[in-house]
């Protein structure tokens, strides 16, 4: 692994342990496996365990905006019976009552939008839709990903999938799915 290469999963993890710790997790996620832009890895908390895979954007658009850590989260709990179940964190509050579209190729994705204390989060819409999506990303190069701020900043961030299907694998193993 190269020093950049630990440099990333290093920080993926450190983020995914401060996520985890604002969800009330009982305790930090483990890092189950690096596949080359995402990270597989597993939580326990008072809900039971999760597994999910996380990537953080190769490029976001303006450079200039001043936001948090962002992220693209593929949730899975086997408690909830809830599997790649899609997160995205934008690092910013949305706008009141905007939305969320993700791009994979020529398939474009609309998502809700939830704002928490600082952060906002985005959702599927349409839950019978985040197999495709999911699907799509597998297949796919890259997800574009593009919202509202609550200053009303466009934001489009780029996501590499290359690496997606083994941390996918990886989390779907590790939760028994």
């Amino acid at each position: 692994m190269t020093v950049f290469s630990r440099f990333v999963v290093a920080g993926t993890f450190a983020a995914a342990s401060l996520m985890a710790t604002q969800a009330g997790a009982d305790s930090a996620p483990t890092l189950l496996g690096a596949y080359k832009n995402w990270s597989a890895l597993q939580a326990v908390s008072s809900d039971g365990r999760s597994c999910y895979a996380m990537a953080q954007p190769k490029s976001s658009e303006p450079k200039k905006a001043k936001r948090d850590p962002i992220y693209f989260l593929i949730n899975n709990w086997p408690q909830r019976r809830a599997r790649d179940e899609v997160e995205i964190v934008s690092g910013y509050q949305f706008k009141a009552d905007s939305t969320v579209t993700v791009e994979v190729g020529k398939d474009k994705f609309e998502l809700f939008t939830k704002n928490d204390g600082d952060g906002g989060t985005a959702w599927m819409k349409d839950t019978g839709e985040e197999a495709r999506l999911v699907a799509a990303m597998a297949h796919g190069a890259t997800a574009v990903v593009t919202g509202t701020s609550a200053r009303g900043t466009e934001t489009k961030d780029t996501y590499s999938l290359g690496g997606l299907s083994g941390a996918l694998d990886k989390a779907h193993s590790a939760c028994g799915l």
